[in-house]
């Protein structure tokens, strides 16, 4: 008789995309202390990779009759999902189960609020800039499905991957390029090898460059050109300048590098709001790769509290980087974009609030399934 999990973790992005299930694991393992979890997967691919991370027991359903014999030996009572796969809906199916869209990160990027909102029963948001995503972004939705619980990744200490340096330290962490145009906000290359060489203009600097995974492995030419002409510059700085530190972190959580950084250098993604919440003392300057102040100022909010790099003002970074440095003008600013993206969460409350939704409805599940009497108790 196999264990009977609470919840189940569902994944069916193929290995490139293991990342989003990997930053939900930590996380995984504390809600697993409350209700037991496992993990369910549709490509046995990512299987060791993901089993060689957790004590969590994974399972490998590749085919639709496999799932439903899965769920059904099981039994999970909530299922989670960190991502909009199409194969997702081979599990909505399953209408036995509360599904739970989770996402794997908070960030302005367009895809962040899509309809496929609607085939959960809830959706769990940070705070009001999501809401406000959702609701103002699709047509006929149910705000009623969205629970704000911050970010629970971030209440997760880390073991730092970057020692600190008396020198001022630059992190630049871009995104990769998306599935579309529509949400291509990379600025590896357009922008990269300009970042790169204006940091290093910097006396007593050091630039780490932490790109997405996606970046390290991308099939787009102009984005693997770009993502080698940073790695080109940053060896030839690190040659001329041995004890400067500069340095390529490819692998490994960028939670991790953000502690050593004196401020970051990203484009749109979730990497620009964690830095937010973690570090929301420390300078944010955010790429613009359309070159559309009006329109990123309105449908980005936090860049009204960043500076913003462009083509247009590319030459002018690197005394931009230096007066920031020495006064950052936008401190306050910053504090106030915090409390919109993730409330007034401080750093553990957020797990609380996790628990708290998914033991929710756990509960709700079993009520929902004793029938009318369990469902009016629900109520």
């Amino acid at each position: 008789m196999v264990n009977t999990p609470a919840v189940a973790a569902y994944f069916a992005g193929d290995p490139s995309r293991t990342y989003q299930l990997v930053q939900w694991l930590e996380v995984l393992h504390v809600l697993d202390e409350v209700h037991p979890v496992c993990i369910v997967l549709r490509d046995p691919t990512p299987a060791p990779v993901v089993a060689a991370r957790t004590h969590l027991p994974v399972h490998v359903a590749e085919t639709l009759p496999a799932l439903t014999e899965l769920y059904a030996g099981l039994d999970p009572q909530v299922v989670l999902y960190c991502n909009n796969s199409p194969q997702n809906f081979d599990s909505l199916l399953d209408g036995r189960r509360l599904h739970v869209h989770v996402n794997h990160g908070e960030s302005d990027k367009q895809s962040m609020a899509s309809n496929n909102a609607k085939a959960y029963d809830r959706v769990f948001v940070a705070g009001e800039a999501a809401v406000q995503r959702y609701v103002t972004g699709l047509l006929e939705f149910d705000a009623r499905r969205l629970v704000r619980v911050g970010r629970p990744q971030l209440d997760l200490s880390r073991t730092p991957l970057v020692e600190p340096s008396p020198r001022r330290t630059v992190l630049y962490a871009p995104t990769w390029e998306g599935d579309a145009d529509y949400n291509d906000y990379t600025s590896v290359d357009t922008l990269g090898a300009s970042i790169v060489e204006a940091v290093l203009a910097l006396p007593d600097v050091r630039l780490v460059y932490k790109p997405h995974p996606k970046v390290t492995t991308s099939r787009t030419p102009v984005v693997s050109a770009g993502h080698q002409d940073v790695l080109r510059l940053l060896e030839e700085a690190a040659q001329a300048d041995p004890g400067a530190g500069h340095v390529a972190v490819l692998e490994g959580d960028i939670l991790a590098v953000m502690p050593a950084c004196d401020a970051i250098i990203t484009d749109v993604s979730s990497v620009g709001l964690d830095w937010l919440y973690l570090h929301t003392d420390r300078p944010v300057f955010l790429t613009d790769r359309h070159g559309d102040l009006d329109a990123l100022r309105e449908q980005i909010p936090i860049s009204r509290c960043a500076d913003v790099v462009d083509h247009t003002g590319i030459g002018g970074l690197t005394d931009l980087l230096r007066l920031r440095l020495e006064r950052d003008e936008h401190q306050l600013a910053r504090m106030a974009m915090r409390h919109h993206y993730f409330d007034e969460l401080h750093v553990g409350e957020s797990t609380t609030r996790f628990l708290a939704a998914v033991s929710e409805l756990v509960a709700l599940r079993a009520q929902l399934l004793a029938g009318p009497e369990g469902a009016a108790h629900a109520g």
